[in-house]
Parts: C-alpha cells; structure tokens; sequence
C-alpha cells in the first residue's frame, strides 16, 4: 500500500495534478494501466548514482583489465614476462609449472631474463629454485616477479621494446593485447576454456580471442590441439604448436615397491572446478566401496585437492585421509606411493593429475571424452571408460586387478609414452618461439 502511495506520489509531481487525476480514474474504471515506477526527475534523480555502459562495461571485464605499461629508458636484456594468476605453495605443479618451465627454457634459449608477472595475488617464489632444479632447469639469473592487480590503475609496469608475453588463460592474453603488439604474445593453451563458462559474455569473449588470427598459441598436447583445430579454431592449427607434458624422472618416481602392505586408492578431489566432476567422482567411490569393489579392509582411501569438505564413507564408518593443499615436495612424494588413482578431467585435455599419478607408478581410472578415448599412448596404466556410473565402476574393477598385478603394472610404467625431459617437451615450441 505504501509503495502505491508512493507511485502515485511520484505521478502526481511528474505528470500534474490533471493527469493524476486521470490516470487515478482510468486505473479504477480499469480502463488504464497501474501506478507503476515512473520515470524518475528532479531531486531525487540527482540523489542517484547513475553509470554509463562504459563504466559498467569496465566492472564486467575487471579481471581481464589492460596490463598497465610504461617505456623503460633503459636498454638492458629484454625478458620473456609470463603472465598467471598466482604462484603459490599449492600451484607450482600442473598448469602452473608447465608454464614457468617453458617461460625459463625459452627465456634461456633466447638469452633474456624472466618476469613472472602475477595478477591474483603476489607471488611466493620461496621454493621456486628448488623445484626448477629437480626438473632439471637452471633457475635463471635476475628473475623478476611483479604483482598486477586488474583494479590497481596505479600498477604500472616497465617495458622494453619488443619484449614477450607468454599469458595462460583467455583473460591475461586479454590484458596483455591491450598493451603490446599480438606478435608479442604466445598464449599457452592447456584447457577449452570455451566449457568453463555457459554460453553468455565470458563465453562470447573468450570464444572471440580464441579465433585472433594475430596471435601464436602453444597448446598442452596433441589431443587438446586436434579438439581445438577441428572445433571451429583453424587459426590454432594454422599458427599454434603442441608439446606433451615432461614428468621429470627425478620427480615423478615410484617412492615404495608395488604390492607392498597396505595399497592406497586416491582420488583427486576439487570441489571448487567443476571439470574435474568432484559430484560424479564421489558418487562412483562411494558404490565402489558399498560393493566391496575398493575392499577397505585392505585399501587406504585419500582424498588429495583442496577445499575438500569433511566426509565420511561406508554410510559413516570410513573417514578418508586428506592432502589438502599440498605442497610441491608433498604432492610429487605422494604421487609415487599411490596404486590406484580416480581423477576425472570433463575435457579433451588428458589430465595433470592423471599423468601425474602414472608416472609415479599408480594404475589410474578416468574418463573418456570426445577424442579423448584411448590414453594408452600415456601408458597402459591408464584406464579410461564412459562418464557413467556402471561402466566407471568397471574400469575400477579392472583397475583394482591391474593395480595388483606387480608384474604388468611395472611393465606397463617402464614402457610408457610419457615425456621425461621439458627441453625435449618444448622443443618444436622453443624453435618457433625464437622466430
């Protein structure tokens, strides 16, 4: 009643008292149209805060926002600047990791420095050192790291001439167009970024910069780079390359001997990205262990992510161990005592964490998708199936007898495909990058 009150108020100031009237005796003749919001003036227009579309366009695309540069005077060694979000304790394997080995080997291949330039959140480059060692990289002489964060307008960054942009994700390669030529850029693709989004803005805007016909693109193996090339993006197969992910033997290991004690069953669990299907993964554990198909009397079950909720198994009578937010040294040691692993990657991408766990030696179930069928080529300890609940739950029986198998599941991890070497890895990459 107060707000009809209000309306007609708001009327009677704006139209007249005639009009007021009228109105008031169509709308009880029903004759006329309600009360409703008019347009507002005078005053109380001045009391808003009103915005323009390039204001509100500003606030939509802030994550995104241009990399804030000035002309450096000096003429120093140029730098290959890598442009992520973060670069903490819980991110220097995967995506992360793969980034800064090529940023290092290409910087060294073209005789410059390094800057990590993170947008997030500063960087912790406290162990760095030690883990581009253990991948046998040289940490390169007078790295560099930089925050820039999208809302700081202040944050401005020294540039030299011609300098390379290595950026991961649509939104850096965003914000690093704005500021230097496309032939500066190398976009490191290691996902269809396109599915991380419902079809709207961010997918419309991502879709746009993917189809840049200016920009160079390395993609993370060959069958994220075929999905692409043959999804509507013929300039990635015109002006990208692809490598396959390197797991360093000193690294990525076997830690204990297979088929000793008690074997350990992990699955990788994050709650928080949706590709990697956390609903459907507990959905299958849990009727693995209901039908004795992960038998915990002689299983350890591992939940290894972060942001993983308390939670029981076995109707409550089982709690799962937790590696949440582990560490570089913790995740690659723990990595070499698992058996058998449960990862899901809703992609054509095959997967770090799945690579990952092979390579230390563990029989890993995961699922199929698009031209993601068969990952024998990785090592035929990898078992793929269909993204349904019976057949998952029957790769995991045949995961369960591979895993404990000592014999084929050793043989299996000294004859896989796996990449060694991220010299070997990037090489194609670091030919092309120095052109």
């Amino acid at each position: 009643m107060i707000a009809k009150l209000r309306n007609g108020l708001r009327f009677w100031r704006t139209h007249g008292f005639l009009a007021f009237l009228a109105e008031s005796w169509a709308r009880v003749s029903g004759k006329g149209r309600t009360l409703g919001p008019v347009a507002v003036s005078g005053p109380e227009a001045e009391r808003r805060t009103w915005q323009t579309p390039r204001e509100l366009l500003l606030q939509q695309s802030l994550p995104c926002r241009a990399l804030r540069t000035f002309a450096s005077p000096g003429d120093g060694p140029s730098r290959v600047n890598l442009v992520i979000d973060r670069m903490d304790r819980g991110s220097l394997y995967g995506e992360t990791g793969t980034a800064i080995a090529l940023a290092v080997l290409l910087a060294q291949s073209r005789g410059e420095r390094v800057r990590i330039v993170t947008r997030a959140e500063a960087a912790q480059p406290g162990h760095l050192e030690s883990i581009l060692t253990a991948y046998g990289l040289s940490p390169p002489d007078g790295m560099e790291f930089e925050h820039a964060p999208p809302h700081d307008t202040a944050r401005e960054l020294d540039l030299l001439a011609g300098e390379l942009f290595i950026t991961t994700s649509w939104c850096t390669t965003a914000a690093a167009l704005a500021a230097v030529r496309p032939e500066q850029v190398l976009y490191l693709v290691q996902d269809d970024e396109r599915t991380f989004y419902p079809h709207g803005d961010p997918h419309r805007q991502c879709s746009a910069l993917l189809h840049n016909p200016d920009l160079r693109f390395v993609v993370s193996s060959r069958l994220l780079f075929d999905h692409l090339a043959s999804s509507g993006l013929a300039n990635i197969a015109r002006r990208g390359t692809w490598f396959e992910p390197a797991f360093p033997p000193g690294v990525f290991f076997r830690r204990s001997p297979i088929g000793s004690g008690r074997r350990t069953f992990a699955f990788d669990a994050r709650p928080h990205s949706p590709r990697h299907l956390f609903f459907f993964g507990l959905e299958v554990l849990e009727a693995a262990v209901s039908r004795g198909i992960i038998d915990l009397a002689g299983w350890d079950v591992v939940l290894v992510g972060s942001d993983l909720p308390d939670l029981r198994l076995d109707d409550g009578r089982y709690t799962p161990r937790r590696l949440e937010n582990p560490s570089w040294a913790e995740y690659a040691e723990f990595m070499g005592t698992v058996d058998l692993g449960l990862g899901f990657m809703y992609s054509p991408h095959p997967g770090y964490a799945v690579l990952d766990m092979a390579a230390g030696g563990a029989v890993v179930v995961t699922n199929r998708f698009a031209g993601k069928q068969d990952l024998s080529a990785y090592s035929r300890n990898i078992l793929c199936g269909e993204l349904e609940p019976a057949a998952m739950l029957q790769a995991l029986r045949d995961g369960v007898r591979l895993a404990q198998d000592a014999q084929s599941r050793e043989a299996n991890r000294l004859a896989d495909g796996l990449q060694r070497d991220w010299r070997a890895s990037f090489a194609n990459v670091l030919e092309r990058g120095n052109k």
